[in-house]
């Protein structure tokens, strides 16, 4: 098994206190998603894609847009791992 998640939480701190950049963070969650073992369903693959393109799009905008709040998705990144991590219980 190689746990590619547990450094993630990490991240998330990082980004949220300016330390980390979006494109960063995007690469960081994308590789350890393609190559966690064990592999994550698909399914958690396509919604962290979709998270992860908000966030860059997002990042676009100097504020909060009015599509994607950034403390939303940050939010929901976090409830993502949470789940994918509980997949290996």
């Amino acid at each position: 098994m190689t746990d590619r998640l547990s450094a993630l939480p990490l991240t998330l701190e990082a980004f949220a206190c300016g330390d980390l950049a979006v494109t960063d963070l995007a690469r960081v969650w994308r590789d350890a998603a393609e190559t966690h073992q064990p592999a994550l369903p698909q399914r958690y693959v396509d919604v962290l894609e979709r998270l992860l393109s908000q966030i860059e799009s997002a990042a676009l905008f100097s504020e909060e847009s009015c599509s994607f709040s950034r403390t939303d998705i940050l939010a929901a990144l976090a409830d993502w791992l949470g789940k994918a991590r509980a997949l290996k219980a």
